[in-house]
């Protein structure tokens, strides 16, 4: 059988394209043991207190950082990436669905809001992991680096966000292996 001379060039950039289409083009996440500790916005776990002396505490509708570089400024709540911390939500689409269908349509007529799910907060080194980098935590879920810890220092050492104390405390501390994908 014979192949004609126009026939190779096609067959060849064939084969290219398929190579392209099925290599891929993005890295795999990293994945890295990694020692997590959790904190919440409570004055204990971010170092604020209500009202001023300078007003004899009678300003206790303000709060105001009480240890640190910026003691005595107010304290707003945000993360140094200027976002509001958030704990991760799983949304309409979980295991837990599928676990309990029956609350499936109270879930869409009572809470819409909680359709998509949402990536909790992440406070890490910025100078291995900058903000935006994305991550999988084993019993936590997806987070999004957004925060600076002032004592998470090094590539392996994170702190997760929780939105009461409680549940910070009954996170502890863990050393876990976390998936991580560079943003």
């Amino acid at each position: 059988m014979r192949i004609s001379r126009n026939r190779i060039p096609y067959t060849l950039f064939l084969f290219l394209c398929c190579l392209l289409l099925f290599s891929g083009c993005t890295k795999p996440p990293v994945k890295r043991l990694m020692e997590t500790t959790a904190y919440c916005g409570c004055s204990k776990c971010c170092s604020w207190e209500r009202g001023n002396w300078a007003y004899l505490k009678l300003d206790f509708w303000n709060r105001y950082v009480n240890a640190g570089k910026g003691k005595g400024r107010d304290y707003t709540g945000q993360t140094a990436s200027g976002e509001y911390p958030e704990e991760p939500d799983e949304g309409f689409f979980s295991m837990d669905s599928i676990q309990r269908p029956w609350m499936i349509p109270q879930r869409i007529i009572l809470f819409p809001w909680y359709f998509l799910p949402e990536d909790g907060t992440i406070a890490a080194d910025t100078k291995y992991y900058p903000f935006g980098t994305r991550m999988f935590i084993p019993g936590y879920g997806w987070g999004v680096v957004e925060d600076r810890g002032g004592a998470i220092k090094g590539p392996t050492r994170i702190d997760l966000y929780f939105n009461s104390h409680s549940a910070a405390l009954e996170w502890g501390r863990r050393k876990l292996y976390v998936i991580i994908e560079k943003p």
